[in-house]
């Protein structure tokens, strides 16, 4: 006892210790970030923006999609200009890549305290460029931010540090690593539907990860990224980095072509389309991709679920952030045997749900971001009722500006549509729910496969062995059993897709380690004691036994078993040994001649 009660105070004081370390939080400075100008004025003009490649000047002109306020204007950078940005950040990611971990963990916790002081404000900010509510803001764009801020502080480092592996059976001798170096430049072009969240996605990957950062924002939401910008600036003055470290541009397609051909790495989140063109342009210099593209999730609803609640998880997955949904569910299937209970709560629901400026008023969801998308979507609702479907509820508009009519779109459920309709096969990024029946899980799963694009799925039933079973047979890249986007919350999991949804993952290990050049690394276990020497029977020149050697070599490392590896082993040792001694006869005989 004597002995070990030292050994328990120890103990005891060390987890003290550790519990008083986790309760008294870290000292972290506060920053200011000047929004002076970013709050709403109400002299504000009316802004009616050009339509299609016409709108493309040098200059980004910037408006509340909700009401058609004038926002402002940002340049269209040129190519050259794009370098020089590029030019910057290479400097600073230099001096950058010898920083520690606990500096860049206090570059989070700084971020991440302003964004827990000012949640209103970066809400309002997204809301106004975007169009969408203050709770769809907080949802998309300060919860996962937030999350991924916290899974990099608790797992970051330990991910970016040396990862031993097994040697083998070769290599016993020797110790095997993985090391994680930055890239350099990553560069990012970044989707206009989660303004904050898709600027600092990238961001905090690339910066914690020892790289520099050039995101391109979306035309569409360039106002806010510029705002969101000057918090990673102040964040970053606090912490010492680098000036020029992270970079925000803006423009249109030249400007976006300009940075693929200038950066180590793309990140680009976006449309099916323009990912090709980005791949073809990272070809030239040979770089990394990323890509997350369209998604048309299915969202499976078994028979023997809690319908109440899945029909809430439904409505939400379907209209998620005023239909400007990423990675939102496109597709309902539903068991034949619930469809009209199913229908009848989801049309509930959708008739409740009022539509107008978000920030004016009490109202569930907010205006479209995109020009003429309002009218993309009718059309997509028009094939469809041409080819017998109905609509079996819309919900209603609130007070809309004249100006802005067009900038808005009620949440349509759609019934008795088929594969035939473009509603069930493109990406209609808009709040339409199109639901379909199904008879048997081989049906749901054979209807939910028939897509050109793999992003994720959600499969509800109250047998989850049973929805797990099905998710199991969907080809995406994310699933989430009687849930919805629940995968993106557990920033530990890496996201995105597969077909015409992209690939490479961003998000969790795989998304943090994409950033880093990987590097295996082999190196003496018992250096200098035993070191690599090549065996003498093929040593230049080769002996007439060496590839009897390394037959006996490869069987006694990897024979079927135990008894064929000893036995060549011994007639390994055996020839070695012989040979050996017929070398001592040759030279003694050399020297008496």
């Amino acid at each position: 006892m004597a002995f070990w009660w030292p050994l328990l105070v120890l103990a005891a004081a060390y987890a003290l210790c550790r519990l008083l370390l986790f309760l008294i939080p870290p000292t972290v400075p506060s920053i200011d970030v000047d929004a002076s100008d970013v709050l709403a004025k109400e002299d504000s003009f009316i802004y009616i923006p050009r339509k299609g490649k016409a709108a493309q000047t040098d200059k980004v002109q910037c408006y509340e999609p909700a009401t058609m306020k004038y926002l402002g204007y940002f340049p269209a950078l040129t190519p050259d200009e794009v370098k020089e940005h590029v030019a910057q950040a290479r400097k600073a990611q230099k001096i950058w890549a010898k920083s520690s971990f606990k500096q860049r963990r206090q570059f989070l916790r700084i971020l991440l305290k302003y964004i827990l002081e000012h949640q209103d404000l970066i809400c309002e900010v997204s809301s106004r460029d975007t169009g969408k509510t203050m709770v769809d803001a907080s949802l998309g764009e300060i919860m996962t931010t937030c999350e991924k801020i916290t899974w990099l502080l608790d797992e970051g480092e330990k991910w970016l540090k040396p990862e031993y592996r097994s040697t083998g059976r070769s290599m016993l001798h020797k110790r095997a690593k993985v090391e994680f170096y930055p890239l350099g430049v990553i560069g990012a072009i970044v989707s206009w539907n989660y303004p904050f969240h898709n600027v600092f996605n990238p961001m905090l990957a690339a910066v914690f990860s020892g790289n520099a950062a050039v995101i391109k924002v979306s035309e569409y939401a360039s106002w806010s990224g510029c705002f969101y910008f000057r918090i990673i600036q102040a964040a970053l003055s606090a912490v010492g980095a680098p000036e020029n470290l992270v970079h925000v541009i803006t423009g249109f397609a030249e400007t976006g072509q300009a940075l693929v051909s200038s950066v180590d790495k793309i990140i680009f989140v976006g449309s099916p389309g323009v990912g090709k063109m980005i791949m073809k342009g990272a070809s030239e210099t040979l770089i990394p991709v990323t890509l997350e593209l369209g998604g048309k999730d299915s969202f499976i609803v078994c028979e023997d679920v809690d319908l109440p609640s899945v029909v809430q998880v439904a409505v939400r997955a379907a209209l998620q952030s005023s239909g400007q949904n990423c990675a939102g569910a496109e597709r309902f299937y539903v068991h034949n045997d619930i469809y009209s209970a199913f229908v009848s709560q989801v049309a509930k629901i959708v008739k409740s749900i009022c539509v107008g400026p978000p920030l004016s008023g009490r109202y569930d969801m907010g205006a479209i971001c995109m020009m003429e998308h309002s009218e993309k979507l009718q059309s997509l609702v028009n094939d469809a009722l041409d080819k017998g479907a109905e609509i079996a509820v819309r919900g209603s508009f609130g007070n809309l500006g004249e100006d802005a009519v067009d900038q808005f779109f009620p949440p349509t459920v759609l019934v008795n549509v088929d594969h035939t309709m473009k509603i069930m096969q493109e990406e209609a990024f808009g709040p339409i729910l199109p639901i379909m029946k199904f008879n048997s899980d081989e049906e749901a799963i054979k209807l939910a496969n028939d897509s050109k694009y793999g992003l994720g799925c959600a499969v509800f039933s109250g047998d989850q062995k049973r929805a797990i079973r099905i998710a199991s047979q969907i080809h995406c890249g994310v699933a989430a059993i009687n849930d919805f986007a629940s995968s993106y919350m557990c920033q530990s999991l890496p996201f995105g897709g597969v077909k015409d949804s992209g690939f490479g993952r961003f998000a969790g290990v795989e998304g943090l380690r994409a950033c880093c050049l990987v590097k295996s690394v082999v190196e003496d276990r018992l250096w200098p004691y035993i070191k690599t020497v090549i065996p003498k029977p093929i040593q230049y020149p080769v002996s007439e036994h060496g590839f009897e050697f390394q037959q006996l070599l490869v069987e006694t490392l990897y024979g079927y078993s135990m008894w064929d590896r000893l036995r060549s082993l011994v007639n390994l040792i055996k020839m070695v040994t012989e040979q050996n001694s017929a070398s001592v006869s040759n030279a003694t005989t050399k020297k008496r001649r």
